[in-house]
Formats: C-alpha cells, sequence, structure tokens
C-alpha cells in the first residue's frame, strides 16, 4: 500500500506534472492501492478557495482510504523521537506532521509518495523509510 502525500495530491490536483504526479497517475492507472492521512485529509480541504470547490474535494477525497496511528499517544511520541533524531543529526524538520505521516508509514508498513524535502530530510535519520 502506498501513502500519498498533500505534496503529490496538490500538484496532481492543479494538473502540475512531475516525476511525482506521474507516478501518482501510475498508481491509479494500475489501481494499485493508496491511501492518505486526515492530517493529509485537512491539509487539502484547508486549500480549497472556494465552499463548493471545498464540497467538491471532500466528496472525492471521501473515496480516499484513510491510515491512522496504530496508538493514540505511542505514536505521537514515536513521531516526536523522529522529530529529535532528525533535530540530533542537524536536519530541520519543517512540519512536525511531516513526522507523523512518516510514523504511520513506518507502522503500517507502507511506501511513501511525495514530493516534499522533508521526508527526504527524515530519511536521513530514519533509513528504514521507504519511498515510492
Amino acid at each position: 500500500m502506498i501513502l500519498v502525500d498533500t505534496s503529490v495530491l496538490i500538484d496532481f490536483l492543479k494538473d502540475i506534472k512531475n516525476p511525482a504526479t506521474d507516478k501518482f497517475t501510475e498508481i491509479i492507472d494500475l489501481n494499485i492501492p493508496f491511501g492518505i492521512t486526515s492530517h493529509i485529509y485537512q491539509e487539502l480541504l484547508q486549500g480549497a478557495s472556494s465552499q463548493k470547490d471545498f464540497d467538491v474535494l471532500k466528496k472525492y477525497l471521501d473515496t480516499f482510504t484513510f491510515f491512522s496511528p496504530l496508538d493514540k499517544k505511542d505514536s505521537y511520541a514515536q513521531a516526536a523521537n523522529i522529530y529529535f533524531h532528525c533535530r540530533k543529526k542537524g536536519i530541520t524538520v519543517r512540519s512536525s506532521v511531516d513526522c507523523i505521516i512518516a510514523q504511520i508509514v513506518l507502522e503500517q508498513d507502507l511506501k511513501l509518495l511525495h514530493n516534499d524535502k522533508d521526508f527526504e530530510n527524515i530519511k536521513q535519520a530514519v533509513t528504514s523509510l521507504e519511498f515510492y
């Protein structure tokens, strides 16, 4: 299974062509299972420019599979630990949301499709993080 990050979906919805959106198109065309997290859902909906766009986007996203942290508390502690290990190595992660997304990928043995430098930085500290 593949978790598709906000960075890819925004470009895809804006019809921006890049390697990540090409891979997402391939995922759709080949009917490869994918999903998002509630954090990604929120980020995408926050970008809607009108109520109509919000409603259409929500209806579309509601058809996706959702991946959640496995533990209400420990998953977030582990995400904070990812942030800590990055900081300890001198790596700046701009969004703590990316750490919980990375933790969900690790917990559920997913592959991450992204177009976000933060995940490349996280991978320097968490080598077991897999990308699609």
